[in-house]
């Protein structure tokens, strides 16, 4: 069976080195496991005001969670949290109450950053809070990419053969999260 993955990246930047490793992982990913980005770039910042409304950015947003069969978020991390571009995009998609896109979707977390402790602090907070969304997170392997210049090439080709045998294994075990998610869990 072939997984819809949505990754979300949660950095705007174009030329971010987490857009660089979400290309990389979708690479290197098991062949029955298809990735497919979801913007969040396009979206206002959340305001109760529009939940009668929803501005079309938000609908897609929610249309292409609920399209998929799981998630992927690569984070950096900003002031030892997560990009409020990120914290935006996950309020958009557990609003209007009632209405929760992320309930039920099995996701993963991973980021990349240069500093010696990579996103550690930025994936515990959002594991907190997507555990609090009833999103399932794959609790291990944890993945706290320290990027180098050159690590991943334009093309998305890790050069370090530790960290890709690292990633193929991470992204094994998310397949795995995945399945028995799907197989335990009746959708509504």
């Amino acid at each position: 069976m072939t997984y819809e993955v949505g990754y979300v990246v949660g950095s705007l930047s174009r030329g971010s080195i987490n857009r660089r490793l979400a290309g990389a992982l979708s690479g290197l990913a098991p062949q029955d496991l298809r990735f497919t980005e979801i913007p969040i770039r396009d979206l206002p910042l959340y305001d109760h005001d529009l939940d009668p409304d929803f501005p079309s950015a938000a609908r897609e947003l929610k249309r292409a969670i609920e399209g998929s069969d799981a998630l992927l978020f690569v984070t950096p991390e900003y002031n030892r949290s997560i990009p409020g571009a990120l914290k935006n995009a996950i309020d958009w998609a557990t609003r209007p109450w009632g209405s929760n896109s992320l309930d039920g979707k099995p996701a993963a977390v991973i980021g990349a950053s240069p500093g010696l402790i990579s996103t550690a602090v930025a994936q515990h907070h959002l594991k907190s809070i997507l555990s609090f969304t009833n999103s399932p997170v794959l609790g291990q392997p944890e993945a706290y990419i320290r990027y180098t210049d050159g690590l991943i090439t334009d093309n998305g080709k890790v050069t370090d053969e530790g960290t890709e045998a690292f990633l193929r294994r991470y992204l094994e075990a998310f397949h795995t999260h995945i399945s028995t998610f799907s197989r335990s869990h009746t959708w509504t």
